[in-house]
């Protein structure tokens, strides 16, 4: 997962170059007028692109030969590649103003696309062609950028914390119950005590920019606004980054630990019994930690103020039109189907993430961890609020960032007011490119 973030890191940078050239390539305002219906006599053909590998380009080739028994006059050319690769063979697409009619879409990207006027307005589309009944209002706006919807999810995740069961057993403590982010360090100092050395009650959770984001939204406060400003300051931030001190101190893992088994995490490692991050992360995870391992727990993060809204759902991934596509009624039907359909839910199950829609959900075979996970987003429903803002353009670049200041931290070899210093520059030559 580390790897792909890197290569996503280094491909935004890329990515804002080819896009501000791609600019004129056509937007929405330029658009065909959306008919509420298909013409099923229509004879068309679209270009769909996804990333992934074999296994998910069998389903979309099941998926596609479903969606042809009901559409068999719209011909679908699909094309995937690796993560990396998908994004540079876009932007390149894009300054040339030929990006395939239908798009599995990173939620990073979105803001970039549909700002350069890449992509189509689906607004017309909705309640139509596009069904949005099985689509929750908070799973619909997650696609909004500036008041206009470009993409639909296809699935979701939500911020959790992962427990390692069988190493809470070997220290002698009970899970996580629940509390501030000082009861959850108190927590892993006890797992760190319990284990004798043998592993970690967590990391530093001072290292992930999601965490940071989290306690901003239980206090009201985004970590990017839709303009595009920090909802924080550097006091804020110095706050945040000094909380960790008592992890990086003993009761975390140490971080040259954590580099010994890159580019493992700690925590498919079972080097750490705990770990904060996305909610689908738990099969990647299991797979790590090998056939000792057979079940993880998944717990609602620590609490910055009781009664917050400070969880949000993130697609997964989200399919989006090209603004330039010829056929933007057949584009629509077909991500309708990808996303709604019961065919659709039936042959991917969770390979894109927790279905979505309901529809595609109700039919989904879920496994005992995608259960787990549908169930654990149901449990968190009280915490759920409205999703942020849409990335600004070079969050990916930011979230790296901060990710490497929090590595320095753990070695030792900055301070946090110079921590806070260089994120700032960093954040003020991304908000200013």
């Amino acid at each position: 997962m580390f790897s792909k973030k890197r290569a996503f890191a280094v491909a935004a940078i890329a990515a804002g170059t080819a896009l501000v050239l791609a600019g004129c390539a056509g937007g929405s305002e330029d658009a065909p007028e959306a008919d509420p219906t298909f013409d099923p006599n229509e004879e068309v053909t679209l270009d769909l692109a996804f990333w992934g590998n074999d296994v998910r380009a069998e389903l979309y080739n099941e998926a596609i030969a479903a969606f042809n028994e009901e559409y068999p006059n719209i011909t679908v050319n699909s094309t995937f590649l690796a993560f990396p690769e998908f994004w540079e063979k876009r932007q390149t697409e894009a300054a040339g103003g030929n990006l395939p009619d239908v798009m599995q879409f990173d939620y990073s990207y979105l803001r970039q696309y549909s700002q350069n006027e890449l992509l189509l307005d689906l607004d017309p589309f909705l309640g139509n062609i596009i069904e949005t009944d099985p689509l929750p209002e908070n799973i619909l706006s997650i696609g909004v950028v500036n008041d206009v919807t470009y993409g639909i999810a296809t699935s979701t995740n939500a911020w959790g914390l992962f427990t390692n069961p069988k190493l809470l057993e070997q220290a002698g403590v009970e899970e996580f119950a629940g509390g501030s982010w000082e009861d959850y360090t108190e927590w892993m100092g006890e797992v760190t005590d319990g284990a004798g050395g043998a592993f970690w009650g967590g990391g530093d959770f001072t290292g992930r920019i999601q965490n940071f984001e989290l306690q901003l939204r239980a206090e009201g406060e985004n970590l990017f606004n839709e303009d595009g400003t920090p909802g924080f300051d550097e006091e804020r931030l110095t706050e945040f980054w000094e909380s960790g001190q008592d992890i990086r101190d003993g009761i975390g893992i140490p971080q040259q630990r954590v580099e010994e088994v890159a580019p493992k995490g700690a925590f498919d490692s079972a080097l750490t019994a705990s770990e904060l991050t996305w909610d689908n992360f738990g099969a990647g995870y299991l797979a790590g930690l090998g056939a000792d391992y057979t079940e993880l727990g998944l717990i609602a993060p620590p609490v910055t103020e009781e009664g917050a809204k400070d969880l949000y759902l993130k697609p997964s991934m989200l399919h989006t039109i090209s603004a330039n596509t010829e056929h933007p009624e057949a584009a629509a039907t077909l991500v309708n189907f990808l996303v709604n359909s019961p065919q659709s839910g039936e042959i991917f199950g969770t390979n894109r993430g927790l279905p979505a829609s309901e529809t595609a959900l109700d039919a989904a075979e879920l496994d005992p961890l995608s259960q787990q996970v549908k169930d654990y987003e149901a449990s968190i429903a009280d915490r759920l609020g409205d999703a942020p803002p849409v990335p600004i353009v070079g969050y990916g670049t930011l979230e790296e960032k901060f990710r490497q200041l929090g590595t320095e931290l753990n070695f030792g070899t900055i301070t946090v007011e110079e921590a806070v210093s260089q994120f700032f520059a960093e954040m003020d030559v991304v908000l200013n490119q």
